[in-house]
């Protein structure tokens, strides 16, 4: 809440790379970079982080929080995950909070590393003290996560944002057209597989406000079903909704923010503006990213003065 209220926007920027869209220079960058010559993954990792440097630099005065997609980076082996941290380090240089999407899930001890190692803390030897000890490891302020198992899969991840003042978001409504056919299901009670899900991250988040009086535990909410964001707002009062599927994929900025108390992403309508809708060199990728940066969160400060909801 401080970095929104310090920011004055609602605005989370996607993180996510694709080498079709990098501009041909920085991935040639990338390989004059590459110390092993035989490397195929080392060369778009190291493009990545020439990209997303000058990315988070251009986008950072307009935006809250960043969001790198694990999915995106683990594709490129050790080396991918090397940039998703070196990247996080730009994030953190630049003042922007890091909500990594990675959708983990699982129960017991698979549960528990999850938590443990993008969150929270994890078991290392220490060489000096003869001992384990624990240390933080991606370290990320908050992350996305599956409740398909349930509880056994969420009370992990719940204990870890209470030990440590993280966050989660609980893949519930998701802004596909179609939408899931699972998230539409009804149940016995009458209510949809999302509206239950909902009420189970009320039960999960009891305890785990933070010093705003904010749930730390929230949902995905997609843009593309606004109607619906008022039925989960009702359903979860003190949360926050981690709103995806505002620009490139068709939902507008009513829409939303009309759950009230959202983080809105965009991810590729502003990464590769150039190509969209700032169309303009490749070479100038990072000044149509500021520019789709800055049209962003001033559409969606506009939607929320218009829906009476702004929170500074």
């Amino acid at each position: 809440m401080d970095a929104i209220q310090e920011k004055q926007s609602i605005l989370c920027v996607g993180l996510d790379p694709q080498v079709r869209y990098i501009p041909e220079h920085i991935l040639e960058q990338g390989y004059e970079m590459t110390k092993d010559p035989l490397s195929l993954f080392e060369p778009a990792a190291r493009a990545f982080v020439i990209f997303f440097e000058d990315i988070i630099k251009a986008t950072a005065p307009f935006a809250a929080i960043a969001k790198p997609q694990m999915a995106f980076y683990e594709a490129y082996k050790h080396w991918g995950v090397w940039a998703f941290e070196e990247i996080v380090k730009l994030c953190r240089r630049h003042d922007l909070l890091v909500l990594e999407d990675a959708k983990r899930s699982d129960g017991g001890d698979t549960a528990k590393a999850y938590a443990a190692g993008h969150l929270g803390k994890v078991d290392v030897w220490d060489p000096v003290k003869s001992e384990i000890v624990k240390r933080p490891s991606f370290d990320v302020d908050a992350m996305t996560v599956m409740p398909g198992i349930g509880t056994s899969c969420l009370s992990p991840f719940v204990e870890v944002v209470k030990e440590f003042g993280k966050g989660i978001f609980v893949v519930d409504k998701t802004s596909f057209r179609p939408n899931s056919e699972v998230e539409q299901l009804v149940t016995k009670t009458g209510r949809k597989v999302w509206e239950e899900t909902a009420l189970l991250v009320k039960q999960w988040s009891e305890g785990c406000e933070g010093e705003s009086g904010i749930n730390n535990i929230g949902v995905v909410m997609g843009a593309t079903y606004p109607e619906e964001a008022v039925t989960m707002r009702e359903l979860l009062p003190n949360c926050f909704f981690l709103v995806p599927g505002y620009g490139a994929q068709g939902g507008g900025a009513d829409g939303a923010v009309k759950g009230g108390r959202v983080i809105v992403n965009s991810s590729r309508g502003i990464d590769y503006a150039f190509l969209r809708k700032f169309k303009c060199d490749p070479k100038d990728f990072a000044q149509a990213a500021e520019k789709s940066a800055k049209f962003a969160r001033d559409d969606l400060n506009q939607a929320l003065k218009r829906a009476g909801k702004i929170p500074w």
